[in-house]
């Protein structure tokens, strides 16, 4: 047999397409990751330099409350979300400065779990556990990343989740971690709820998994109390639990000031309670309240609390102080509600479309453009010393502006009437074109 010579091989050319033409084959095809940013600064990122600082990023100066200053003027401020005025509260600010000279800032150092718990966390806790009509509760850092850390911690990749379009972002990233299917409900809609609870009971048969239903108590931009009690009576029809965020109705709904359950006479059917104390409590922190056994489940796997520091002391000991308000000085939500009142009637009276709220927040819609909502928000500021928060696509359809206000105990009469006569002023404006023929000449889109 004849045996023929094999060709050669060019074993270093062969080295260095195999070892380095790759790279440089990968560093062509693969974009920088920086590229889409740079290019693309999103829907609120792109008027960065012509907002930032004044529709944006404000800085706002002075004692808290209704009349503060913006770049040097005084304003009439109705953006602050301190309902029962509590954060210039005197009793407040007492308790605030005695546990600051006491403990300082950093005490207690470490997550609670290792060494940063203290019988005024536990004494908080109780408190808010009876305060909410639970069981038991535990306090959070924040409520932001405490509400994405407590779905986190309450589904596996076998549960579903069904929860409102119009959720919180809060709630909407919890969901985000969630391995498992999820579905949305239209806003508030009955019909939508149930159609997708029937949805996701078909499927957690599938997946031997259970069901987590999530609403508000209050929704944040319309004003809109969440409907608690027509979502307990579908338990009747469906195995579910019910997770609600109340940020907005702690302090400021219920007899008591409970929130939102309470006001609709169903709290017992909430199964896990959520608020912040970045509203009625003018503070830091958080809490989630339901039976013992959820929070002591809850206390072993809330990862946003195991690695973390524990709340400090002067929010702690000051959350205590303000707590005793709620429960003691009734004639504080009274305040609030004549106020809101008075602002509401007002604007329906004057032909306002405040939408269906039913809370204390107070939204008026108007028609336009973003350019004209900004230029309309300039002359509130400047020449009508109006301080409020504007909100426009992509939290609420395009066309729409949505001018956002929050009554506070602190708020007068006089400051309600003033803010009416201005908003008459502007609508007219808006209306006749003035301020789309501003914005036209003056504001360029990024």
């Amino acid at each position: 047999m004849e045996l023929r010579e094999l060709p050669k091989k060019n074993y270093k050319k062969r080295f260095f397409i195999y070892t380095f033409a790759p790279q440089i084959k990968y560093s062509i095809m693969v974009k920088d990751l920086f590229e889409r940013i740079q290019q693309n600064k999103g829907p609120l990122g792109k008027w960065a330099s012509q907002a930032e600082g004044y529709f944006v990023f404000p800085k706002l100066e002075g004692e808290l409350g209704p009349r503060m200053q913006f770049q040097g003027k005084n304003i009439l401020n109705w953006s602050l979300n301190d309902y029962l005025g509590l954060a210039n509260h005197p009793e407040v600010r007492k308790a605030d400065t005695e546990a600051a000279a006491q403990f300082g800032a950093a005490y207690p150092m470490g997550a609670r779990m290792m060494s940063g718990h203290t019988s005024y966390h536990e004494q908080l806790e109780r408190e808010l556990a009876a305060f909410v009509m639970k069981e038991s509760a535990y306090l959070l850092n924040f409520g932001y990343q405490g509400m994405v850390s407590i779905i986190d911690a309450l589904v596996t990749k076998n549960d579903i989740i069904v929860y409102d379009v119009d959720s919180h972002a809060c709630i909407i990233d919890g969901v985000r971690l969630h391995m498992g299917k999820r579905f949305t409900y239209k806003h508030n809609d009955l019909e939508s709820m149930e159609k997708n609870l029937q949805r996701a009971t078909k499927m957690a048969t599938e997946t031997g998994g259970g069901i987590l239903f999530i609403t508000e108590g209050v929704f944040g931009m319309r004003g809109q109390q969440g409907k608690l009690k027509e979502v307990v009576a579908l338990k009747e029809k469906y195995n579910f639990r019910l997770l609600v965020d109340d940020a907005h109705g702690f302090g400021t709904l219920g007899k008591t000031g409970a929130g939102a359950g309470e006001e609709q006479g169903c709290q017992d059917g909430i199964d896990v309670y959520f608020s912040t104390f970045a509203k009625s409590m003018a503070n830091i922190g958080a809490f989630v309240a339901a039976d013992k056994d959820i929070i002591d489940y809850l206390k072993y796997n809330l990862r946003s609390q195991m690695f973390a520091k524990a709340l400090p002391m002067i929010q702690t000991i000051g959350s205590l102080k303000r707590l005793e308000l709620l429960r003691n000085s009734s004639e504080i939500k009274d305040k609030l509600w004549e106020n809101v009142n008075a602002l509401q009637n007002g604007l329906k009276e004057k032909g306002f479309n405040i939408g269906d709220t039913n809370t204390c927040i107070t939204p008026v819609y108007l028609e336009g453009s973003i350019p004209e909502a900004m230029i309309m928000v300039n002359d509130l500021r400047e020449n009508y010393g109006i301080f409020l928060s504007i909100v426009v696509y992509p939290v609420i359809p395009k066309g729409i502006i949505l001018l956002r206000m929050i009554p506070t105990t602190t708020h007068t009469i006089e400051d309600i009437n003033e803010t009416l006569t201005a908003f008459e002023a502007i609508r007219e404006k808006l209306v006749n074109g003035t301020y789309k023929q501003i914005a036209d000449s003056t504001i360029v889109d990024n």
